[in-house]
C-alpha cells in the first residue's frame, strides 16, 4: 500500500509499506478519509506526544494521522461483529483490556499506554495511523457510519466524541447546567454543539476570531464573547446569576485562558482541560481550593463516547460539518497540512480523501 511516512521534523514521504494483516479481534480498514488534527501537526513538527519504540517518532517508518474513517476490507480470524464493505469510523485508542483503567472503560488512560506488546494501540500516536491506504484496527474501536453520513462528517466523530467524553463521562453534565467553552477550535466548536444537544443552558463560547464565533452560534451557542472586545468573566457571571458556570471546557491552552476558566467557574464547578499548553502555566490554585473547583484533563474519547456522538450526529442534533472547511486528496497531504497549520483561508478542519487511489500511485511515481 501507499502510506505517508514521517522522516525528520516536518518531513513526510510517500512510500510503499506492506498492507497490514488483521489478527484476532481486528479488521483491516480501507481508509477513505482522514481529518487533520492540531496534534498531528505537533507530532509532525516536534514528535511529541507520539511515542514510537519508546522515543520520538522520527525516522522510524511511522505513519501519523488519527481521525479517520473507511470501509472494512478484511477481517481477522473468527471476527463476525463487522462485515466486509461496512463503513466505519475509528476511535484512536484500543487499551490493553487488562489494566485497572481499561476495566473502568478509561482506555484512553491505559496504564500500559505505549506498549503494543501488552495490547495497547493509539492510532497515529504509538502505532501507525491513518495517512495511508489501509490500517488494522481492533474491533472495539470501530463505529458504524450511517449510509446518509458523508465521509468528511464521519471523520469528525472522534472530535465530537472527545467533547462528549469530557462533558458526560468525566464531567457528569446533566441538562440545564451551564457550560462555557474557551477557544473556538475544532474541539471547542463541537463541545458547543454537544453541550447544546445534551441540554446545557446557557452555552457560552469565548474566543478572538469572529468568524469562528459565528460558527459557534450556528452550532448552538447562546452567547459568544470576543475577549478582545468584552470581559468574558464578567459576562459569564452576568449570564449565570453572578455565580459562574457549572462547567468550563478550556480549549485554548494558555495561561491567561486557564486563569479565566478558574474565575468563570462557580463553587463546586468543574474545569475540563482539553488543550495541551506548550509552556508551564502559573494558575491561581488557591482560588480553586477555596471554591472546591474540580479540574480534570482529557485525552481522547474513552468509554465509547464516540458511539454516543455518532448517534447525535446521525440524528442530526448538530451539523459537525460546519467546522469542515477544506478537502484535499491524500496524495496532496503536504498541501492539506499547510492549510491546517497556517490556517490558510481560515481553515478549521481539513480533510484528506483517499477516494482516488490512482492519484496516490501517480504521485509516488513522480
Amino acid at each position: 500500500m501507499k502510506a505517508w511516512v514521517l522522516g525528520g521534523p516536518d518531513e513526510l514521504f510517500l512510500r510503499d509499506k506492506p498492507t497490514p494483516v488483521p489478527g484476532r479481534a481486528e479488521a483491516l480498514v480501507r481508509i477513505d478519509a482522514v481529518a487533520i488534527c492540531a496534534t498531528d501537526l505537533e507530532i509532525i513538527h516536534s514528535g511529541s506526544p507520539a511515542s514510537i519504540q519508546g522515543g520520538l517518532p522520527f525516522n522510524k517508518d511511522f505513519t501519523p494521522g488519527h481521525e479517520y474513517m473507511g470501509t472494512v476490507a478484511a477481517l481477522g480470524p473468527d471476527v463476525d461483529e463487522f462485515a466486509i464493505g461496512e463503513r466505519v469510523s475509528v476511535e484512536i485508542h484500543a487499551g490493553c483490556g487488562q489494566c485497572k483503567r481499561c476495566r473502568q472503560g478509561m482506555y484512553t488512560s491505559c496504564l500500559n499506554y505505549g506498549k503494543p506488546e501488552k495490547g495497547h494501540r493509539a492510532n497515529g500516536f504509538t502505532t501507525d495511523g491513518g495517512f495511508a491506504e489501509y490500517a488494522v484496527n481492533h474491533i472495539n474501536t470501530l463505529v458504524r457510519v450511517p449510509d446518509a453520513m458523508s465521509d468528511a462528517a464521519a471523520t469528525l466523530v472522534v472530535t465530537a466524541g472527545t467533547s462528549m467524553y469530557g462533558l458526560t463521562e468525566l464531567g457528569g453534565l446533566v441538562a440545564g447546567e451551564s457550560v462555557v467553552v474557551i477557544g473556538p477550535g475544532p474541539i471547542g466548536l463541537l463541545a458547543v454543539a454537544v453541550a447544546k444537544a445534551l441540554g446545557a443552558s446557557p452555552v457560552i463560547l469565548t474566543g478572538t476570531r469572529n468568524k469562528r464565533l459565528a460558527i459557534g452560534q450556528e452550532l448552538g451557542a447562546d452567547r459568544v464573547v470576543n475577549i478582545n472586545d468584552e470581559d468574558a468573566v464578567g459576562i459569564v457571571r452576568q449570564l449565570t446569576g453572578g455565580i459562574g458556570a457549572d462547567y468550563v471546557i478550556e480549549c485554548a491552552g494558555t495561561e491567561a485562558t486557564i486563569n479565566q476558566a478558574i474565575r468563570m467557574t462557580n463553587r463546586g464547578g468543574k474545569i475540563c482541560l482539553a488543550a495541551f499548553p506548550h509552556e508551564p502555566v502559573t494558575a491561581d490554585i488557591a482560588h480553586l481550593v477555596r471554591n472546591n473547583i474540580y479540574v480534570y484533563g482529557i485525552r481522547g474519547e474513552g468509554r465509547s463516547a464516540t458511539h454516543r456522538a455518532m448517534e447525535l450526529m446521525a440524528e442530526k442534533r448538530f451539523d459537525a460539518t460546519r467546522i469542515h472547511t477544506h478537502t484535499f486528496p491524500l496524495a496532496d497531504l503536504p498541501t492539506a497540512i499547510r492549510y491546517a497549520r497556517d490556517r490558510v483561508e481560515d481553515a478549521i478542519k481539513v480533510v484528506v480523501s483517499n477516494k482516488h487511489a490512482g492519484a496516490i500511485a501517480s504521485a509516488a511515481a513522480e
